[in-house]
């Protein structure tokens, strides 16, 4: 008795993992690459914190590139529904870093 040989098919592919959540369109996005600090110094307040309030203008986070610290401003009145990022992260250009409603 012979058995037969079957060719080799690929493997199926994996299943799509889930979509992540669509981020606001009023997110306010990373302008570079560098890194997050939502506050002034360690041990400091946030500059903005979920439910808190702020104006046009209004510095909400900092990212610092090559020990340059960019101020990154509200660009309208607002709530902040959401901080995306964590103190001392890296970013990317064009990440979401804050929801402000």
């Amino acid at each position: 008795r012979r058995h037969a040989i079957r060719p080799r098919l690929p493997a199926a592919p994996a299943p799509a993992e889930a979509a992540a959540p669509a981020v606001a369109a009023n997110a306010i996005r990373s302008p570079i690459v560098g890194t997050a600090y939502l506050a002034a110094e360690p041990g400091a307040a946030p500059y903005a914190a979920v439910g808190s309030t702020v104006k046009a203008g209004d510095t909400v986070l900092i990212v610092e590139a090559m020990k340059v610290m960019n101020a990154i401003t509200a660009p309208h009145a607002g709530t902040v529904k959401a901080v995306l990022v964590d103190n001392g992260q890296p970013v990317e250009y064009d990440q979401p870093l804050i929801v402000i409603e």
